[in-house]
């Protein structure tokens, strides 16, 4: 019993030696998470006694488990843009709907085709379809890979919706006139002025928006083409009351322009003027200060090749088109599991999915209890030196003591047979 006890314990030990060792190699491994071993005892041997309590003597030990130590490691910058770091839970999601594995190394790059891999040859998952009335990525559904080819000539984005913070000066005469203009694009790319001009009328303001007439007949000279006219109101406070006759309590205060019918032949698409923000507040007032626009939005943009990207907090992929204009071209996937520790790890920086992980939850950083980004930058080990040298040398004191035990029991059982001599 000596002998057998003794060896799990040497057993043991080397086995914590063998994962002690792994961590120090991968001390410079990205996103490389330390494994951390635990022992646990064998069953025992219940002896006979008059005690009145168990009388076990114990059978040795065995590895209880190794785990892996998810701790947050450090970001170190690279200035490498199509690299990414998470900052706190979750994994970026590698390889196609039917082999999926999971990884903390963001060390990715673009193929020869313009699909984000890691440095071997996988595809990293992520969302790419546009909702072309926002501009934004649709998030729903399964991701996929994340194709952007360099110095491809992308498709220009009809506007679809424009706006403008802007003050109507409350003082102003009844005739004075104010004008703000915004630039959009049809689905050709083709850009257009469009102008909103203010008067003032006793009740409150009209408006009529127009384009340049020979963006619509083709004639030089031709007068500006009236697309949506209409009256404004507020009330005593400055703060818009209708639009039309229609209540700025409602969504429905945004006013629809039909589709102008562009004289380059590019398709006639609707036009929405958004009156009111993203949260539901005007973005127009009636305030006795000067006539005056703060800021202007559109969705439009033209057609032009992707010069540069960057990835944001929440992993959007912002690509810089022509001349400095930055669009979302993709979304990084990110997975979360109710036990991290459950993974299997596959090698090469990356994670299998187990049955005791659980199935993978699938979303967009800094969603779902996912963690952030952090774009060109790589997160390191987390390996502590220190702590794992402190390990090795309880692990080796650990063997030493077993193969002691080892060396005793044999001793014994030589004293014991010369008794017979």
């Amino acid at each position: 019993m000596g002998f057998s006890a003794s060896l799990s314990g040497l057993n043991a030990n080397q086995q914590a030696l063998s994962v002690i060792g792994n961590n120090l190699a991968n001390i410079n491994t990205v996103g490389f998470k330390a494994s951390t071993v635990d022992f646990a005892d064998l069953v025992s041997q219940s002896v006979s006694g008059s005690s009145s309590n168990p009388m076990q003597v114990g059978l040795g030990v065995t590895i209880g488990q190794v785990s892996p130590n998810f701790k947050q490691g450090g970001i170190e910058n690279t200035g490498v843009t199509t690299n990414a770091a998470i900052q706190g839970s979750g994994f970026f999601v590698i390889g196609g709907a039917n082999q999926r594995t999971y990884t903390r190394a963001g060390d990715f790059s673009f193929d020869a085709n313009g699909m984000l891999v890691t440095p071997d040859g996988q595809p990293v998952q992520g969302y790419t379809a546009v909702n072309p009335a926002t501009g934004a990525i649709i998030t729903s559904g399964q991701p996929a890979n994340i194709v952007i080819p360099p110095g491809v000539l992308r498709a220009p984005t009809p506007t679809t919706q424009f706006g403008s913070v802007s003050n109507l000066d409350a003082s102003a005469a009844v005739g004075a006139t104010f004008t703000t203009s915004v630039q959009i694009y049809d689905s050709l790319g083709t850009p257009h002025v469009m102008t909103t001009t203010y008067t003032k009328t006793a009740p409150g303001w009209s408006y009529s928006i127009t384009v340049p007439g020979v963006d619509i007949t083709g004639v030089a000279g031709a007068p500006p083409s009236v697309l949506k006219a209409g009256v404004l109101t507020f009330t005593a406070n400055g703060v818009l009351k209708d639009v039309d006759g229609v209540s700025a309590a409602t969504t429905a205060v945004n006013v629809a322009i039909p589709g102008p019918a562009w004289f380059d032949g590019a398709t006639a698409t609707p036009l929405t003027w958004a009156v009111l923000d993203a949260n539901k507040l005007p973005m127009l007032s009636g305030y006795a200060s000067p006539s005056s626009t703060s800021s202007i939005t559109q969705n439009g943009s033209a057609p032009a090749a992707v010069s540069g990207i960057n990835i944001d907090p929440a992993g959007q992929i912002m690509a810089t088109l022509g001349a400095g204009k930055t669009v979302a071209v993709g979304q990084l996937a990110i997975a979360n599991f109710n036990n991290p520790q459950g993974l299997v790890k596959s090698g090469s920086n990356l994670y299998g999915e187990s049955a005791s992980s659980g199935v993978a939850n699938i979303g967009t950083a800094g969603t779902g209890g996912r963690g952030t980004l952090i774009g060109s930058g790589l997160e390191s080990s987390n390996v502590d030196i220190a702590t794992e040298f402190s390990k090795m040398i309880l692990a080796q004191r650990g063997y030493q003591a077993n193969s002691k035990g080892i060396t005793v029991t044999d001793e014994l059982f030589v004293a014991t047979l010369q008794m017979k001599q």
